[in-house]
């Protein structure tokens, strides 16, 4: 019961990673608004939890979705205490003059625009009540960047960048800024960073990661539950690698 009687919104919460972390936070006593583009995705993962789990269909690059979800979080469980920016979008590798302007857009728009405006929105609350976490997914590939995945490994710098900045200056408001590095794992992304999911383009994956193995939605949420929980109150401006070793 780490996180008991905790209020949290999750991205990106009806699949993937962002399930992992529904998941581990509700088995760990967090009330959690379950994020998602995909309405039914969401509803899913709420429904299998229970009452300490509720559905939302929001984009999270257009300004009204994001107050809408934070509001509808609050409205159902009270103040908030924990915003997990999970959802992201990639693009097919693809040789960076090949990558088109609306691919360019979408990542920016889901990837970095997601999180300044869901901080516009959360971060003058949580001044408020001199209290709250903001947990960023970032990515490997903004540490180590793979070829032809240019755009995309940018953005993923940008939210490592983003973290820390927010975290020195949020921190004397008692806010902390954190985020988390998985390499890929086993999400509907995965296919997206292959080109193809190939038994060959595995084994070519895996060969990178020393431990051998892709993430799984249940690393993502246990380690985002510690980030997110008391027990890393001294813990801010971190983005933690969740890789199996692929960036040693």
């Amino acid at each position: 019961m780490r996180l008991k009687d905790k209020v949290a919104l999750v991205t990106g919460g009806g699949s993937g990673f962002g399930e992992g972390i529904v998941k581990k936070f509700v088995a760990e006593g967090a009330k959690v608004l379950v994020v998602d583009r995909n309405l039914e995705g969401a509803q899913r993962v709420a429904k299998a939890l229970g009452p300490s789990a509720a559905a939302f269909q929001a984009d999270v690059s257009r300004k009204e979705d994001t107050l809408a979800m934070i509001d509808a979080a609050e409205a159902s469980f009270g103040p908030l205490d924990i915003l997990v920016n999970n959802a992201g979008v990639s693009h097919v590798p693809t040789p960076t003059e090949d990558v088109s302007e609306d691919d360019f857009d979408r990542i920016v728009a889901v990837n970095m625009k997601a999180i300044y405006l869901a901080a516009k929105v959360v971060v003058p609350r949580f001044k408020v009540r001199q209290r709250g976490v903001i947990l960023n997914m970032a990515s490997t590939a903004g540490v180590s960047p793979r070829p032809r995945l240019s755009w995309y490994n940018a953005s993923k710098g940008w939210v490592i960048t983003a973290t820390r900045a927010l975290a020195v200056e949020l921190a004397p408001f008692g806010i902390r800024v954190v985020a988390l590095n998985p390499v890929a794992g086993e999400t509907p992304l995965l296919k997206t960073f292959m080109g193809e999911d190939t038994p060959e383009m595995r084994a070519k994956f895996l060969s990178t990661i020393p431990i051998g193995r892709f993430s799984q939605p249940e690393d993502l949420g246990n380690a985002a539950c510690f980030l997110c929980s008391d027990e890393a109150s001294m813990i801010t401006g971190v983005a933690m690698e969740v890789d199996g070793g692929r960036c040693i």
